[in-house]
């Protein structure tokens, strides 16, 4: 029997890998979290906080660690919380060595590879790291990724696999990075259509079942076959209020909403919305990965149809006229009111 630990196995994708794996002939699961959370009453699983817990006894016997675990989000960046995410991948790591285990998976992101006007398309395991630097999340990923190769240099008998997934979706759900690219798009939008990829989580699930029993060493890209062009993007979303502008000006009023807590999109993923980061999925599928959803599948079971989904497509041009309209006035209307806060600001400091 191989026995493999999960980590983070009480979320939404340490939950669907542990049960993929525990279907698998000649797998042990065990699935360890910090809330305790059984997935199901026949799998194996403890309670553990990887920040402060005793990790060499939960890994005694492991064959292979699923690191997910994870305490920071795309949409809410922290920096304690991303030292302490980099902390917990050092402490498992470590654990890791002790047990002796034969392979390590860790979960990235495509976001790792940045958004940047030069970028090929698609993005294969070969480009360059490098995230946008005031992205913290993405430069979180990267550290995280540059700690475990670090580790694995000088352990010949041991495989890495890493994972570099885009944008997750799932049934009802458009997911937080997918909905914070969504957001960013709206409103005072950067200049450029990027094509889009949409991952859902059952096939990312999948790809780390594979990554394990096909004993992947290295780096994988986690995508769809392809991406959704920019005009099938519109026509999938449908009309929005959105006013174009150049990238510097759309970063300082996104810095600018953050600030004062006017909208909850960090500046720096502005440039995810202008430049290409899709990627190749050829290194997984080489392992007999095939993803059940295409990205064009993935986002439409993520969203309810709505009144506008059943709207001709001319009424629909028509509305989002309108909406852009609406957006501008709305962007003047709030320039108006951050002038006016920073002046009450500079008054209060001068008193």
């Amino acid at each position: 029997m191989t026995r493999v630990v999960v980590t983070g196995a009480a979320g939404a994708i340490g939950s669907r890998v542990v049960r993929h794996l525990a279907r698998v002939d000649g797998i042990d699961v065990l699935a360890v979290d910090r809330v305790g959370t059984p997935v199901a009453a026949d799998i194996e699983s403890k309670r553990v906080d990887l920040a402060a817990g005793p990790l060499n006894s939960i890994f005694s016997g492991a064959d292979v660690i699923v690191h997910l675990a994870s305490a920071t989000t795309p949409g809410h960046p922290e920096p304690a919380a991303e030292e302490l995410d980099l902390a917990i991948t050092g402490r498992v790591l470590d654990a890791a060595a002790d047990a002796s285990v034969g392979q390590v998976v860790v979960l990235s992101t495509a976001m790792v590879y940045g958004a940047w006007a030069a970028n090929p398309v698609p993005l294969t395991e070969e480009a360059p790291v490098r995230p946008n630097p005031d992205f913290s999340w993405a430069v979180a990923r990267a550290d995280i990724e540059n700690l475990v190769q670090e580790w694995r240099t000088g352990r010949p008998d041991t495989s890495v696999a890493i994972l570099r997934p885009t944008a997750i979706v799932t049934d009802d759900d458009l997911g937080g990075l997918a909905q914070l690219l969504r957001t960013a798009r709206v409103g005072v939008a950067a200049e450029g259509d990027p094509p889009v990829q949409y991952l859902h989580l059952d096939d990312l699930a999948a790809a780390v079942v594979v990554a394990v029993t096909g004993q992947l060493d290295g780096i994988a890209n986690v995508a769809p076959n392809g991406w959704i062009p920019p005009d099938n993007l519109h026509d999938l979303e449908g009309p929005q209020a959105r006013v174009r502008v150049p990238s510097w000006l759309a970063r300082t009023i996104a810095a600018l909403r953050w600030r004062f807590g006017v909208a909850p999109i960090p500046p720096g993923v502005v440039p995810y919305t202008s430049h290409s980061w899709v990627v190749s999925n050829d290194r997984m599928r080489s392992l007999g990965w095939e993803p059940s959803y295409s990205n064009e599948e993935a986002w439409v079971v993520s969203h309810d149809p709505g009144p506008l989904d059943r709207m001709p497509a001319r009424r629909r041009q028509e509305l989002a006229l309108v909406l852009s309209i609406v957006a501008i006035v709305g962007v003047l209307v709030g320039v108006v009111a951050v002038l006016r806060r920073l002046r009450r600001s500079g008054r209060g400091v001068g008193d």
